[in-house]
This record gives structure tokens, C-alpha cells and sequence, in this order.
């Protein structure tokens, strides 16, 4: 049995704690919801199980949702054949944690513990080919990825424990790869504008997300702060998502906030649990899915995502 939890866009503000389970503290932070989810959209209970989940990406050949799984070190990239069903599509994936579709259809995936950047096919019964995107023994723990319209590839490589060699990276087009970004402590999630001049970086040391413009070599200029939301909720920002107006979708600091290119809130998704990151899909490109501690949802929008465009 599915539970789900009615979103009324009618509502001129949403109280944080008005999705969470019950059993949780209210909170009196109030925010309101952002205008990019569909009326009376429902939040969906697509899949619960033990295990910390990441990385979800949309196949829009094979119209299915994958999404990667951690429990310890045993990860696996796991395929959502129906609400409630899922199977695993590769198993003992070495840390796959981010994902993102790539300009060719393929997956990009950030593997944790082989310090690799992958690229897979999206197979029937899993990958047909495995292709190595960038590798280096030396780097942390490569975390998310993504991929500019000049083909470009960005990624980044979080020092959690010591917090002193992080690093965001990118591959060129021409098969360099060059550090980009030194000095954020521990950067986390990570995407581009859709025309590609803006990368967006999400910031677990401050609590905050920051944004830089791409440089026509693919590196960036200097970053300022492009969205700090006005809580008091301190969990750690991590993946991203954008929409087809180039609105970002930031997961974090008590849901996903929704901000405009120019940084200012649209308001925020609260869900019942921490969310690790989030991505479009569904037939029409208009469906957001979360992925979570234990569970994944999805939510029902009015704007298809920036890869739908």
C-alpha cells in the first residue's frame, strides 16, 4: 500500500512539517510552495526499502527511472519497473553515487570508491558497454556529475573527512582534465545552466549553494553565494536538478528549494526525510522524482525538466 501526501497549490503557504511523517516535531517555519508543481499535486511513495538512495536518472528511450542504492559498500544502480518493484541493473557498482544523463542518452555516474567517472548504455538487462570517463587513484571520491551542452563534463571530488583536498573537475571535449575549483571544502552536488554558462555547486561545508561562469576553455571564473534559503535547517545541500526556465531544484536544507536563475526562492518541496537528490522524468518530462533515506518519491509538475526541453 502506497501512502501519499496532498500538495494544494492553492495554499498561499506551506508549513515545512505539513509532508512529514507523523511522530516528527512540527516546525513553525512557514514557505511557500513553488509555483512549478502542478495543482493539487500529490507527493508518491514510488519505492521504500533499507537502503540510502542517490543518483536518480530518467532513460527517456526505455522510460524507465534508475536510481543508485547504498547499503555500506554494497552499492547497486537499481531500475523502477512499477511503483513498489524495483530490480538491480548493475550490481556492486563500486560507488556510484551521482548520475546524470548525458548528451548521447548514455549514464554518467561519479563512482565513489574506484575514484572513476563512468558512462554506461542503458541496457535491457544492464549495461552493453562500460565506458571510463575519467580516472585518477589519487582523487577522493568523485560524488556528481554532469554534462554542458558543448559536451563538457563536470564533476565533483569531496574530501569529507579531512576537508582539505576537494576539488571540482572537468573534462573537456578534447580529453583534458582539469581542477576548477580548490577551494570549497567539500563540494557536493553539482549542474549546469541549460545554455551552459553557469555552473551551479552545492556547497556542504556552508550549508549553501554557488554558482560560477563557464569560461569558453571550460573553466570557471570567480564563484559568489547563488542561493543561502532563509531556515534554519542545517542539513547539508546535495543534488541538484533544473527545469526547462532554467529554475534549479536544490536538495537540502529541510526539502528541495526551487530558486530562479538569478538566485531568488520560489519556495520549497518539503519531504519527510532527508533528501539526497532529485531529477525529471516520466513520459512528458514533467514528473520530479526525490530519492531519499529509505525511499523514493515523485511529484507531479507543471514544467518539464531542462533535458526535456
Amino acid at each position: 500500500m502506497f501512502k501519499h501526501t496532498v500538495i494544494t497549490c492553492a495554499m498561499i503557504y506551506l508549513s515545512v512539517c505539513s509532508l512529514r511523517t507523523s511522530g516528527q516535531e512540527p516546525k513553525s517555519e512557514t514557505h511557500p510552495l513553488p509555483p512549478t508543481v502542478a495543482e493539487n499535486a500529490k507527493l508518491q511513495e514510488e519505492y521504500a526499502a533499507k537502503a540510502f538512495f542517490e543518483g536518480p536518472i530518467w532513460d527517456p528511450v526505455g522510460k524507465k527511472l534508475y536510481f543508485t542504492s547504498f547499503v555500506d559498500k554494497d552499492t547497486k544502480i537499481l531500475r523502477l519497473d512499477e511503483r513498489g518493484k524495483a530490480s538491480i541493473w548493475l550490481d556492486q557498482t563500486k560507488g556510484i553515487n551521482g548520475t546524470y544523463l548525458s548528451n548521447e542518452g548514455r549514464m554518467l555516474g561519479a563512482q565513489a570508491y574506484g575514484q572513476h567517472v563512468m558512462s554506461y548504455s542503458f541496457g535491457e538487462s544492464g549495461p552493453s558497454d562500460a565506458i571510463v570517463v575519467a580516472q585518477n587513484s589519487k582523487w577522493n571520491q568523485p560524488n556528481d556529475v554532469c554534462q554542458t551542452p558543448n559536451g563538457n563534463i563536470y564533476f565533483t571530488d569531496p574530501d569529507f573527512k579531512n576537508r582539505k583536498t576537494s576539488a571540482v573537475y572537468v573534462k573537456t571535449t578534447d580529453g583534458d582534465v582539469k581542477k576548477i575549483i580548490s577551494d570549497m571544502p567539500v563540494p557536493n552536488g553539482v549542474i549546469a545552466a541549460n545554455d551552459g554558462k553557469t555552473l551551479y555547486v552545492g556547497d556542504s561545508h556552508e550549508k549553501l549553494w554557488r554558482s560560477y561562469p563557464i569560461k569558453a576553455d571550460g573553466t570557471v571564473g570567480a564563484g559568489k553565494i547563488f542561493f543561502n534559503p532563509d531556515t534554519e535547517r542545517k542539513d547539508s545541500p546535495d543534488g541538484m536538478s533544473i527545469d526547462e526556465n532554467g529554475n534549479l531544484y536544490l536538495s537540502g536544507r529541510g526539502g528541495v528549494w526551487v530558486a530562479s536563475p538569478e538566485g531568488k526562492s520560489l519556495g520549497l518541496i518539503p519531504i519527510p526525510e532527508f533528501c539526497s537528490n532529485v531529477t525529471f522524468g516520466g513520459v512528458d518530462g514533467k514528473t520530479l522524482y526525490f530519492t531519499c533515506a529509505n525511499k523514493v518519491y515523485s511529484l507531479q509538475m507543471n514544467v518539464k525538466g531542462g533535458q526535456f526541453r
